[in-house]
């Protein structure tokens, strides 16, 4: 039976100090009774000689320093799993939220999880699809890899991921597919458009979602991650399932973070986030991958929205460092009405050419995404310059090149949210939109290819 105190010396924002405790751990969990035989739940976050601070999941309002008795648990924040928490829906610390029944746990996992041995991991190499072509066909995601999201107040990121989250799928395998999704700090409307979307199209069968909402504590939304990447490795090293994990929104995330370190009177770092924001970011992304030997994986799309717009914030910045490569959404697309609004040329996937290519994809993958990305930057080119010095100075060849971008984004770009595309049909897009294009222009593409898949040039 864990021993009790009644030893609060002081409490602070989401923060106790109790004093005269023995064989307190870092991160263990605590429960806090009040009088009125409630119970709250808090995790140690510091150990001083016999003093330990505590956070306290759902606030301290209404603790009283004298009555109220606190439990240390001897264990840290854990998750119960089993193949049944598929289909469900949690709260940010993995309570159900659904009215459903209780999950009987085969196995209780710290949320923290552990340490994957360098030396142990798989190099990410299978081709993910998501059915939207500017991801599959210039950003290709691969099983394994972490690929955020970076967007924007007001662009339509949570419809995107609610998409991604519909129709990704690994090609050509056997393996189950999962989802994990993982909300934090997101409106009621949002978490209610989420849960709908996934029963509306059948996606909550092989899907786990946890929602931490605006008004949770930010306590809570500090272990939300955590929670959905336990799930996530439960389902992909334990029932060899491929992952996708998909965590909206970083940036609530990292204010919880700031907030926490504030009222612990940390020195702040970058706009007042602590200094430890780069390791703890990587503590959450670094939980991607393939372990060599597993059949299973986990894949992570963090979204995150950059305030101000501004890609050199702290929270984009310190992602980009720790991911590899960003889809990036462009307010000016979607000002044109262009879904999804994905800006292709500052857009990258560092591990695209791992996942493309015969066997994968199709032969011509990597020709045509080169060549696309070329053209439609020559595109984009053309119609600054127009717009600066007017068409007249355009020369016939550019003229061509801006007219293509605009079919490009309203074509390859653009597509339905319901719309699910195969990456031939991607592919095969491509090629129809590159024969707007004279053949002498198409410098990135083996001959070969153009003979075998260009389709006859079109006359203007």
């Amino acid at each position: 039976m864990p021993k009790e105190y009644r030893t609060i010396a002081d409490i602070a924002g989401p923060l106790m100090l109790v004093q005269q405790v023995a064989g307190v751990k870092y991160d263990e969990l605590v429960e806090i009774e009040l009088m009125d035989g409630s119970t709250r739940r808090g995790q140690v976050l510091e150990v001083s000689g016999d003093t330990a601070l505590v956070q306290v999941f759902e606030g301290t309002s209404g603790i009283n320093l004298e009555s109220a008795k606190v439990r240390f648990l001897g264990r840290g924040l854990e998750l119960g799993v089993s193949l049944d928490i598929l289909g469900r829906v949690f709260d940010g610390l993995g309570r159900p939220r659904d009215d459903g029944p209780r999950i009987i746990p085969e196995a209780r996992l710290d949320i923290n999880g552990y340490p994957i041995n360098p030396t142990a991991r798989d190099y990410p190499s299978e081709f993910i699809q998501t059915g939207i072509s500017a991801i599959d066909g210039l950003n290709t995601m691969v099983r394994g890899q972490k690929l955020p999201v970076f967007s924007a107040s007001g662009l339509p990121h949570a419809r995107l991921a609610a998409q991604i989250a519909r129709q990704a799928k690994v090609l050509g395998t056997e393996t189950k597919f999962a989802v994990v999704f993982a909300a934090m700090g997101i409106t009621f409307e949002e978490a209610d458009f989420f849960i709908s979307d996934f029963r509306r199209t059948g996606a909550i069968e092989r899907a786990v979602l946890f929602m931490n909402l605006a008004d949770d504590p930010a306590i809570e939304r500090i272990a939300t991650p955590r929670m959905a990447l336990t799930a996530a490795e439960y389902l992909a090293y334990e029932k060899d399932m491929h992952v996708l994990v998909i965590l909206t929104d970083m940036t609530n995330y990292a204010e919880a973070l700031r907030e926490i370190s504030a009222a612990r009177k940390e020195v702040p770092g970058r706009r007042g986030y602590p200094g430890y924001l780069y390791t703890d970011l990587a503590s959450i992304y670094e939980r991607a991958g393939r372990i060599k030997g597993a059949k299973g994986s986990v894949t992570q799309v963090p979204i995150l929205t950059m305030p101000e717009d501004d890609k050199t914030h702290p929270i984009p910045d310190l992602t980009g460092y720790i991911t590899e490569g960003q889809i990036i959404l462009s307010r000016d697309l979607h000002r044109k009405g262009i879904y999804p609004p994905i800006d292709v040329l500052p857009s990258l996937s560092r591990l695209k050419d791992k996942g493309i290519g015969k066997g994968k994809t199709r032969e011509d993958h990597a020709d045509t995404m080169n060549q696309l990305y070329a053209a439609y930057a020559r595109g984009k080119e053309a119609k600054e310059l127009a717009a600066i010095l007017g068409e007249a100075a355009l020369s016939e060849t550019d003229k061509v090149f801006s007219k293509f971008a605009d079919e490009f984004e309203n074509r390859y770009v653009r597509q339905g949210e319901e719309e699910d595309r195969t990456i031939i049909q991607t592919l095969d897009l491509g090629w129809e939109l590159l024969s707007m294009l004279p053949r002498s222009e198409l410098k990135r593409i083996r001959d070969e290819y153009l003979d075998k898949y260009l389709p006859p040039q079109r006359e203007e």
